[in-house]
């Protein structure tokens, strides 16, 4: 079974800096793309940033220029620095991904459970 754990989230100041990691586990055949979205109290679910398997990235206008997305494919894991946080900035993070699982050979789409990072002001 795959799953996306992710990690690092917490509390932090505005102007301040964390770095979410995410991890896929289980039989996995290969990676396209890995990404983080975020899902604030009474607002729909947004992509932050994504990262397909040959570097190229995109971003949200929103957290250009403060966020970096990057990915360790030996690892199958991805990574969100994220840095000058604001507290606009504070949701739930999903990290997301579309992998081939050995087991069906198909693209499908998997999301982690979330990790919570609030920014206080």
């Amino acid at each position: 079974q795959v799953r996306l754990v992710e990690s690092g989230g917490g509390l932090v100041q505005a102007g301040g800096s964390l770095r979410l990691s995410c991890a896929a586990s289980g039989s996995i055949t290969s990676i396209s793309a890995m990404g983080w979205y975020r899902q604030a109290p009474g607002k729909q679910r947004e992509l932050v940033a994504v990262i397909v398997r040959g570097g190229g990235t995109n971003y949200a206008d929103s957290v250009k220029g403060r966020f970096t997305i990057s990915r360790d494919n030996a690892k199958n894991a991805v990574n969100l620095q994220m840095s000058s946080l604001k507290p606009e900035d504070t949701a739930v993070y999903y990290c997301n991904a579309d992998l081939i699982a050995t087991y069906n050979l198909r693209t499908t789409n998997y999301w982690g459970l979330g990790t919570q990072v609030t920014v206080s002001s």
